[in-house]
């Protein structure tokens, strides 16, 4: 009976002393997001299959959320719902300075030198030039998003250095279509004579026989800038631990399937920096997109 008592006493201090032992990390859900610069349905199609390569990949479960605008993807990426994100330049910079430690891992090997590509109906009898088209000065005009790199922030920025005013002052409309799809919709149907739109998508969608270039066709290129890249927030080492970062980058970075990559559509992923994304970040401030 001595015996048994002493075991019991033994038993009781090891169960006390492991409650007050730190519990194990609890199994956490991988969230990412991406910016919506083409159709929903296009998006998560895109999305579910990298979804499910980085759960392989990490051994985690991993999951993609779709967000209606490029400023939801920065929120969510602020409040810790999503941990990864697919930004493009000028968004990519605003989610990261608004948590600390997040960093810009990846980028596609097109990306360090991306363009926009001026698009304008054929009604306008403009055409394809190397120099900025000045022609373009008093015709209806849309952008992307307002948050876009390549849909507003780059073309407006030339727009402002060229014709020399903000885009209400030197179009006679000026609108935002929400995404490069609806871009080039808009003026291949007459809605905008003239609008900007991601090369990537427009290559992509010519590819994909939906532009008619009998009624809308590229008429300037812009000179090349940093654009899209993948960002992980600052803590997730925390929560899913320690060389967590690096394990996802190299997942990203070791992404190889064709079809994935065309999704996005890149050729593959390369390191990226967020010293990478400085020139932004400065023509954000000197058109007073960013304090």
């Amino acid at each position: 009976m001595k015996k048994i008592t002493i075991f019991i006493s033994a038993l009781a201090i090891f169960i006390g002393i492991a409650s007050m032992a730190p519990k194990a990390a609890v199994a956490e859900t991988f969230v990412f997001t991406a910016i919506p610069d083409q159709d929903e349905s296009k998006l998560i199609e895109r999305f579910g299959k990298v979804a499910a390569y980085l759960a392989k990949e990490l051994g985690v479960e991993t999951k993609y959320i779709p967000v209606k605008s490029y400023a939801a993807a920065v929120t969510a990426f602020r409040n810790n719902q999503v941990q990864l994100a697919w930004f493009g330049g000028l968004s990519g910079v605003r989610a990261r300075s608004l948590v600390e430690g997040s960093k810009a891992i990846a980028q596609g090997a097109e990306d360090p030198a991306f363009e926009t590509y001026i698009i304008a109906h054929s009604s306008t009898g403009l055409n394809a030039s190397d120099s900025f088209p000045m022609g373009i000065k008093g015709k209806t005009f849309t952008f992307g998003s307002k948050g876009s790199t390549s849909g507003r922030l780059m073309p407006e920025y030339y727009i402002r250095n060229e014709l020399g005013g903000s885009p209400d002052n030197v179009f006679s409309k000026v609108g935002f279509s929400g995404n490069h799809s609806k871009t080039i919709a808009l003026v291949q149907s007459g809605a905008y004579q003239v609008g900007a739109v991601n090369f990537q998508v427009w290559i992509d969608e010519l590819k994909d026989g939906k532009i008619d270039e009998s009624k809308v066709s590229v008429i300037w290129k812009t000179p090349p800038y940093p654009d899209y890249q993948w960002s992980i927030r600052g803590d997730v080492d925390k929560t899913f631990g320690a060389g967590f970062t690096e394990r996802v980058t190299k997942a990203l970075l070791s992404m190889s399937d064709p079809d994935l990559l065309a999704s996005f559509p890149r050729s593959s992923f390369i390191p990226a920096s967020n010293a990478d994304y400085q020139p932004i970040l400065d023509v954000a401030k000197q058109i007073k997109l960013i304090d």
